[in-house]
């Protein structure tokens, strides 16, 4: 039984050995890539292990009625805001905890400080703002009373008089407020001045609730600027106090045109609920005549929207307003709209904008899942792209294809996170890298690819791609250069090579569905994304989640040598492949022979399981002239240069 035992070690003992001498030239693990236990929890009652929500899965909800007044003198908001809130969970919560975002602008806030002295995208240091509160009280039953509160930062936390019950107690808390609006609101929010008076583009515009979940509890993460929104879902009951010459978009549904539009403007919205074109509401001449607007001093515009994360809205007396049905594949309709400043209103610019929102929209509806709002309406305006349920900020300089890139862009956000609803303070990609992703699909089928670019290669990338951040940083923590990159660009292209290299379209388009439905109006981490793709797929993918999003590893496939059986090409060969990076992918080869016969192979990325080379036998019947391995240049390899082979 020793000798046994010793000629078992030796052996194991050669192998391992064989198998780093092979990897002598290369960074890559096997044993590291290929590493069980990747998965930090399993599935339990609240979110199963199959990437769906668990049977005993909750959350809590807050219902908002809202009514505020914009005072277009001096650029201020005016509002009271009534919170009913629900508690879901199995827990008694003796406190709650609030966003206050607009509290960002007040001087000596965190979002300021950390601002570099050089400015950046997220700075705003010479406007002094927040809110003002100005009464915070609880309601429960008919009981009223002032609220024990504390405000950090930008965040509010409510001391109950007695702790919220467990599984459906609700509360009422009531705040009135106002605030000064920022011409700049870090690229989330402003106010722009045109010849026909200012454009107010309205977010983060009321106390709301953190989210309370079963991850991390209370999410309190402060607002700082780059990482964006954690929100509950829930019914918003609202209105817009304003001068009669301002014009009011928001989101949701406009319960009382006929209060607030001209007779004509009324009948026009009529006519585009039943045309594929566009129609005109309020046309560029009609801007500067009295008549566009009703003959009264103060209008309120209400508005409600349903299942909803947030509401957002635009106002001004600059608006050229226009108008096209979306089509939905359940036969429903909604209804795409534009508005925006004459200097806007160019062939190539802000009229095709309500075609740009119809088209994308109608995509992704067929694509991925149903749109569910009313309405969608693109607003042109100081913001360069903002995403809000329902409606978007766009700017207004963008044209051609910068405004379908952006127009597609922020609506495809109604996916992730409007209807998805991850948590974007702490993990970006999971809404901007999934939306960047619909985005290139959508880029393909709009007006017959009018602006895809079918020749961009991904193998391009390979220079700036990889960085020293990962996906999985908190968007907080990424750094400027890396922004872009990380939360956006990286996390797309991995949809990307799992949807043509991994999985293949139909088998990744199925999980993404699944994912869609399993987590809408929910708060999926990515560990439950991660299940879900795997789940439905039938593959197990911790390969690549380990070394695309949760590690910054590169991809560097390359062609060692061809050898023939018995020195005789038409007897077959031998071809040796490497992997040299920390990435292993799945592998793609054309072979061409010396008789023009070009032959493509596909081998899994299991192979990579066994170290960072291996052979395959090819069976060519004439001397192979050339072997060139991911011939589409599908991935961002970092070193080309070994992708091809040719005989001497």
């Amino acid at each position: 039984m020793q000798k046994k035992i010793l000629f078992f070690a030796v052996s194991i003992f050669l192998l391992t050995g064989m198998r780093s001498f092979s990897q002598t030239n290369s960074k890559y693990d096997a044993d590291e890539a290929f590493a069980p236990m990747f998965y930090s929890a399993y599935g339990d009652d609240m979110r199963a292990a199959d990437g769906a929500p668990g049977p005993k899965y909750w959350q809590n909800r807050a219902d908002y009625k809202i009514s505020a007044t914009l005072d277009d003198v001096n650029h201020s908001i005016t509002g009271t805001v009534e919170i009913f809130y629900k508690n879901n969970s199995p827990q008694k919560l003796p406190f709650l905890w609030l966003q206050l975002d607009q509290d960002i602008y007040k001087p000596g806030s965190r979002g300021e400080a950390v601002t570099a002295i050089s400015g950046g995208r997220w700075a705003n240091r010479n406007f002094d703002g927040g809110y003002d509160i100005k009464s915070v009280t609880i309601k429960e039953g008919k009981k009223e009373e002032k609220a024990n509160y504390s405000i950090s930062d930008t965040r509010m936390q409510l001391m109950l008089p007695k702790a919220m019950k467990p599984s459906g107690d609700s509360i009422e808390i009531k705040i009135e407020y106002s605030f000064n609006i920022p011409q700049y609101g870090t690229d989330r929010m402003g106010r722009l001045q045109t010849k026909n008076g200012w454009i107010y583009e309205i977010a983060q515009w009321y106390p709301r609730m953190c989210v309370f979940d079963n991850v991390l509890g209370w999410n309190t993460l402060p607002y700082l600027g780059q990482g964006e929104f954690y929100l509950e879902y829930g019914n918003f009951d609202f209105s817009i106090n304003t001068s009669a010459k301002e014009i009011v978009v928001a989101s949701g549904e406009l319960l009382n045109p006929r209060e607030v539009l001209t007779p004509e403007q009324v009948k026009r919205l009529k006519e585009a609920r039943e045309s594929d074109k566009t129609v005109a509401i309020r046309s560029e001449e009609e801007v500067t005549e009295a008549s566009s607007r009703p003959a009264k001093d103060r209008i309120t515009w209400k508005f409600k929207i349903n299942n909803a994360r947030d509401v957002s809205w635009a106002a001004s007396t600059a608006f050229v307003w226009d108008a096209a049905r979306i089509n939905l594949p359940s036969g429903k309709k909604a209804l795409a709209q534009s508005v925006y400043p004459v200097e806007s209103a160019t062939a190539n610019g802000w009229k095709r904008s309500t075609e740009f929102t119809k088209g994308c929209i109608e995509h992704y509806s067929k694509q991925w899942y149903e749109f569910p709002y009313p309405n969608a309406i693109n607003v042109a305006g100081i913001v360069g792209g903002m995403e809000h349920p329902g409606i978007v900020f766009c700017s207004s300089r963008a044209t051609g294809e910068g405004l379908w890139g952006v127009t597609s862009h922020e609506f495809g956000h109604t996916w992730f996170p409007m209807v998805v609803g991850s948590n974007e303070r702490k993990y970006a990609w999971m809404d901007e890298g999934f939306n960047t992703f619909i985005n290139s699909v959508a880029d393909k089928y709009f007006n017959n690819g009018e602006f895809y670019n079918a020749k961009a290669k991904r193998s391009a990338a390979a220079g700036y791609i990889y960085r020293p951040e990962s996906i999985m940083t908190i968007p907080d923590v990424l750094t400027t250069a890396n922004w872009g990159i990380d939360a956006y660009v990286k996390p797309g292209m991995g949809l990307q090579l799992l949807r043509e290299d991994i999985l293949g379209e139909e088998k990744f388009d199925g999980a993404f569905r699944y994912y869609i439905n399993n987590w809408a109006y929910k708060h999926p981490t990515p560990w439950d994304f991660f299940h879900a793709i795997e789940n439905y797929s039938g593959e197990t993918l911790d390969w690549f989640w380990r070394g695309w999003f949760l590690n910054t590893w590169k991809i560097d496939q390359g062609v060692k040598g061809v050898d023939y059986v018995q020195n005789d090409s038409s007897k077959g060969a031998t071809i040796t492949i490497e992997n040299l990076e920390q990435l292993p992918m799945p592998v793609t080869i054309d072979v061409t022979e010396s008789n023009g016969k070009t032959s493509r192979v596909k081998l899994p990325v299991e192979i990579w399981q066994h170290g960072s080379t291996w052979k395959f036998h090819y069976p060519s019947t004439s001397k192979i002239t050339e072997v060139v391995i991911d011939p589409d240049k599908h991935y961002p390899d970092v070193n080309e240069s070994n992708n091809t082979w040719k005989a001497n």
